[in-house]
């Protein structure tokens, strides 16, 4: 096997880290917007909630435990009729940010519900004696007073969806995780494989880092 020259390696490592990028960042919103609003009606529809509704939550609740409790990389599989409906292929970034969404949205749902169950209690008696309803209640309490919490947890789910987006590249979903499977693996190329370790490293520890001080910002400001 050829060893790649210093240009090939660089194009390749290059058209990986987008490839991981489009993916993660498209993912991370369609987790937002299915698992922001999502656990939202985990919390409001407990027994004794601002819009109790105990057969529903406990649904809902099942439904998302069953989708934490597959492996991604099972689930990778699994899905694989469902993408080529959805995408018309099974292969390349956009068709892994299928899987992707579904492995993460049930995760991000439960961290939305957690960090809801931090907010003080009295503030959301207090909008309802005031004759506030349930809408009042998740947007001028629940969603802000969470915000912290909301955001690291928006940080962690980001920092897990760039580890499934290497995992996707088991079935061809492009990214550092195809590339280190097809030349770091396949074809024993060890430049290949240390590039997309270092390159997948210091985007979680940017992530990571970026959403930290952000949080304290915003918990330092409140």
């Amino acid at each position: 096997m050829r060893r790649l020259t210093w240009e090939d390696l660089w194009s390749l490592l290059l058209d990986g880290t987008l490839d991981t990028l489009y993916m993660v960042a498209l993912a991370a919103l369609f987790t937002l917007l299915i698992g922001l609003p999502l656990g939202v009606l985990l919390f409001v529809t407990r027994r004794g909630g601002v819009m109790s509704a105990p057969r529903l939550n406990q649904l809902l609740g099942s439904i998302i435990n069953v989708g934490r409790s597959l492996p991604f990389i099972v689930l990778l599989i699994a899905l694989i009729p469902f993408t080529r409906v959805i995408v018309g292929t099974t292969l390349g970034s956009t068709a892994a940010v299928v899987p992707i969404t579904i492995g993460a949205f049930p995760f991000f749902a439960r961290i939305v519900e957690s960090a809801l169950d931090e907010v003080d209690k009295g503030r959301i008696e207090a909008i309802l004696s005031m004759g506030g309803n349930a809408w009042h209640v998740i947007s001028k309490v629940l969603l802000p007073e969470a915000l912290p919490a909301l955001l690291a947890g928006i940080t962690l789910t980001i920092v897990m969806l760039i580890g499934f987006s290497s995992m996707a590249g088991v079935i061809g979903g492009g990214g550092l995780g195809d590339l280190a499977i097809r030349y770091g693996y396949q074809r024993f190329n060890d430049q290949v494989m240390i590039g997309t370790v270092v390159i997948m490293v210091a985007m979680v520890q940017l992530v990571q880092s970026t959403g930290d001080r952000l949080v304290r910002r915003l918990a330092h400001r409140r």
